[in-house]
């Protein structure tokens, strides 16, 4: 039932693990923003990654009332970590570099867009029927699916290249976490 939800929860798993990466190669203008940026989106990342777990976790086993409550609370947080890592971004201006202001740019605005459909996405599951369990996998399985696409291009620009490398150095950009693996919640069809 819950199969295509939890493919697409190790999507964001790939950010969480790219963040755990280190590099020590950046100019120290670089890292210097990157030490400031990282500092206050440190524990955003760690709502995102705490998500990301508690979503796969309740998929394996839960009951429907049980996925519906962990999913919602999961998709809330994710979208207002996107919005608060938006926010610290443009308070911590754009990176150095040539391309440092559409690097800043480009990150806020698909941040925002990601708040924005991950609220979309606590909504669709709020109202998905928890007594009809076909009902609740079908609706289940296209919440995922959107959830993939999400997933699919957050956060690419940002942690790559000399900006990349330098937030990827800073230990408060760094979390700690375990790869959860999909899991398939029995269909009662």
């Amino acid at each position: 039932m819950n199969k295509k939800l939890a493919a697409a929860l190790s999507g964001g798993a790939v950010l969480v693990l790219a963040l755990s990466g280190c590099s020590d190669n950046s100019s120290d203008k670089t890292n210097d923003w990157a030490k400031s940026l990282c500092g206050d989106i440190g524990p955003q990342l760690k709502k995102i990654n705490k998500a990301n777990q508690q979503i796969t976790a309740v998929a394996a086993d839960g009951k429907p009332a049980d996925i519906q409550k962990a999913d919602s609370a999961a998709f809330q947080d994710l979208s207002t970590a996107d919005a608060a890592i938006a926010a610290d971004l443009k308070k911590a201006g754009p990176p150095p570099g040539d391309d440092g202001k559409t690097i800043q740019q480009n990150a806020i605005t698909e941040l925002n867009t990601n708040s924005k459909a991950y609220a979309d996405l606590k909504k669709q599951v709020d109202a998905l029927n928890v007594k009809d369990q076909q009902k609740f996998s079908d609706g289940l399985k296209s919440i995922g699916e959107n959830m993939k696409k999400i997933n699919e291009t957050a956060y690419k620009k940002l942690f790559s290249g000399d900006t990349g490398k330098a937030l990827l150095s800073q230990d408060a950009c760094k979390v700690a976490t375990s790869s959860p693996s999909p899991t398939v919640a029995p269909s009662k069809a």
